[in-house]
């Protein structure tokens, strides 16, 4: 079983649109500077739901050495610089996927 990791922003009053498109920018080079991401989806929420968050970050890796090197690898850490400053809250959780486990 694979691991995913999910990860949701709650942006803080005043975040412009050219801040939250700085960081889909960020985002959207990990994939190719990461080899351990398996997939990786990010977006704002499409405000079909109440009490949402604002954007979310789905990354799908081999286990947990593979998210240890997502996690910490300096372009995930640069984007992160990034998006902090932005952030009212946050909230993340790791789940196997591929079945009951």
């Amino acid at each position: 079983m694979a691991l995913r990791h999910i990860a949701l922003f709650r942006w803080s009053e005043g975040t412009t649109p050219a801040q939250v498109a700085e960081v889909e920018e960020v985002l959207a080079r990990l994939p190719e500077a990461i080899p351990e991401l398996d997939a990786y989806t990010f977006g704002s929420d499409l405000g079909i739901g109440s009490d949402t968050f604002d954007f979310a970050v789905v990354a799908d890796v081999a286990d947990e050495q593979a998210y240890a090197a997502y996690r910490d690898h300096p372009d995930h850490q640069a984007a992160l610089g990034v998006i902090r400053p932005l952030l009212a809250e946050r909230a993340s959780a790791q789940i196997r996927t591929g079945g009951a486990g």
